[in-house]
């Protein structure tokens, strides 16, 4: 069923079109993931789509009776109103009231908020960003339109929304540059490129193979109109006479293909300044401690950082990443310990929130980016606040053409920041930071309204950077493509270091559990042989017999193996197929390992009762 449908819309704001001429339907059932270089419109598309914003011409038509909730980017409530009624706000009747309060509560808690009467107005942005998340979630809707719902959320809630989402039933449109989630959740995916909006029946990974198949696609149509095109032009110099009508369709033919639009290359963010030199001693972090209050953040931290070093930091949001690198950068001070830094180090800092209000030390002493935007102040002058002119592997380059190589175009250069999107502050605000040459670069959730363009790109960048990175992220594939090294906040002010990405973490994580598992399952089969020859041994020489549980077992235990030996099976069958899909890969070695995990343990249990059986048979 066609629940939205959008028919050759044009949407434009002050110099920029946004949309020309583009059509877009949804269908029910439907997951899609809207995807674009920023300030291309898709935060528009969904507001379109919800019904507030209308475009300039076309028509959009939403089927009778259709539900939709929108999560913004930025959402607003009463500063006033307590944090569960930010939430219960439009769910709640006389008869729900009490399951939706309680679902509303267990939903805060899973996702951060465990004040239910805190007002709005004293909570941080990205808590904010999700009570509007469940508030969304427990809407009864046919459509979810969310704008950047993994932003704010750390790994742990990130995942729990993948497999909420995943579950859900209901028809789904997101805009996220979180790779790994597009991979997961979705079936389409929605491209807004320079106007048009191009579908792929997919996921990410499809989509990548079949956008560069359409890129080759529209090569090789223009390599062929160009080369008809010389041999028409030849024709029209041999001096063509329209006497005939035949002659004038030719004629016509020359011109419509003269006068066809070549396919647009895609514009390339191109990153290649060069750091200053590094030292022996770089930043050395020596038994750091650090407490709020009661609440212990860092204790008795250490580090060496060593050239090359990409370190990635994650834990659950509040527990003191950002205040980690702050102290690295000479920002927030640490309670005790030493932060010796190199006299060679300069730092760049790309900041978490980018602010309006100047603040009273502007930090450049240190070579500190603390990411002060002036709305009124032009984006060149911006840049060129921190420097005229970089100097690049290419050469000398200024601060106008180092803007166009991170896609703002001219006329965009001498726009004031207050008009540029959430993502293009933040893209301006990277190229400040790289702008000053830095050898030791710390970035706060850099992948927070990041596009995936623009991602990819430093991904790349940063193969080739000399110097050391810091990277406090949620985002899982960027962690796993750039970092080498991950601290883990486990809880208490400890830190716990594990080598490789994000995926190795993980793995490690779950490898662990594993064996905590295993380890508690033998010492309570252990136990319980232990107590049976304790109770034979005190009740003296009696016939051997299995307990009413024993007896189950074994009555069933061989049927048991025999279906997880099965399942194992059809697993491994599913993993030769999924061998290109890394996504569902990795959930069916984790599902493979947890079964396996059940098969020893079962067999364990099989040996003891056939032994067990053997010992009542000789009696």
């Amino acid at each position: 069923m066609n629940l939205i449908n959008i028919e050759k819309i044009v949407k434009a704001f002050t110099e920029s079109k946004l949309f020309d001429n583009a059509s877009f339907s949804l269908q029910e059932g439907e997951k899609v993931g809207v995807i674009g270089i920023n300030g291309t419109g898709k935060t528009t598309l969904l507001k379109m789509m919800a019904g507030m914003e209308e475009p300039d011409e076309g028509n959009i038509t939403t089927a009778n009776h259709v539900v939709i909730r929108y999560l913004p980017q930025q959402p607003e409530f009463d500063l006033e109103m307590s944090a569960l009624d930010c939430v219960l706000e439009g769910n709640v009747s006389d008869e729900n009231r009490w399951t939706i309060e309680s679902d509303a509560k267990a939903m805060m808690n899973r996702l951060g908020v465990r004040d239910f009467a805190q007002p709005a107005g004293q909570l941080s942005g990205g808590q904010r960003k999700r009570l509007a998340l469940a508030s969304v979630l427990l809407s009864p809707a046919d459509i979810l339109l969310l704008d950047e719902p993994t932003n704010h959320l750390d790994n742990e809630m990130a995942d729990w929304l993948e497999e909420h989402l995943k579950r859900w039933k209901g028809t789904l449109v997101m805009v996220t540059h979180d790779r790994y989630f597009l991979d997961s959740v979705c079936n389409r995916i929605v491209e807004i490129d320079k106007g048009s909006v191009y579908s792929y029946q997919t996921n990410y990974s499809g989509f990548l193979e079949l956008k560069a198949q359409r890129e080759d696609m529209e090569k090789a149509s223009e390599r062929k109109r160009q080369s008809i095109l010389r041999v028409e032009l030849e024709w029209m110099r041999r001096g063509a006479r329209a006497r005939s009508t035949k002659q004038k369709a030719h004629i016509r033919r020359y011109e419509e293909l003269r006068d066809r639009q070549a396919p647009v290359q895609d514009a390339r963010l191109e990153l290649g300044s060069i750091s200053a030199r590094l030292g022996k001693t770089i930043v050395e972090l020596e038994h750091l401690c650090k407490r709020y209050g009661e609440r212990k953040l860092i204790d008795d931290f250490s580090y060496i950082f060593l050239k090359g070093d990409r370190v990635g930091l994650i834990g659950p949001n509040g527990c003191g990443k950002s205040t980690l690198m702050k102290m690295i950068a000479g920002i927030v001070p640490q309670d005790s310990g030493q932060v010796v830094v190199g006299q060679t180090v300069k730092m760049g800092y790309y900041a978490q929130e980018i602010s309006s209000e100047e603040p009273e030390d502007d930090g450049q002493e240190k070579g500190i980016d603390f990411s002060y935007m002036n709305p009124e102040q032009r984006v060149i002058d911006y840049v060129k606040d921190t420097a005229e002119y970089i100097r690049t592997a290419d050469g000398v380059v200024t601060a106008s053409a180092m803007l166009e190589k991170f896609l703002f175009p001219p006329e965009k250069q001498y726009s004031p920041i207050g008009k540029l999107s959430g993502g293009e502050k933040k893209r301006l605000n990277l190229l400040r930071v790289l702008f000053t040459s830095p050898n030791f670069l710390l970035l706060d959730e850099l992948s927070n309204n990041l596009d995936i363009a623009t991602l990819t790109i430093l991904e790349d960048y940063l193969d080739r950077y000399e110097g050391v990175v810091v990277a406090v992220s949620h985002d899982r594939y960027f962690l796993d493509r750039t970092m080498k090294r991950i601290f883990a906040f486990e809880g208490d002010g400890k830190l716990r270091q594990y080598e490789g990405g994000y995926t190795d973490y993980s793995m490690r994580k779950a490898a662990e559990a594993e064996e905590a598992q295993e380890t508690s399952a033998k010492t309570a089969v252990k136990a319980d042989t232990a107590a049976a020859e304790k109770g034979r041994r005190t009740r003296g020489p009696q016939k051997l017999k299995f307990t009413y549980k024993e007896q189950k077992d074994y009555e069933t235990i061989e049927a048991d193996m025999a279906d997880l030996e099965n399942r194992i099976a059809a697993l491994e069958q599913e993993m030769e197929i999924s061998a290109h899909d890394f996504v569902k890969l990795n959930k069916l070695m984790t599902g493979k390992e947890e079964l396996e995990a059940a098969l020893e343990e079962k067999m364990e249990r099989w040996m003891y009762l056939e032994e067990l059986a053997a010992k009542i048979a000789e009696q």
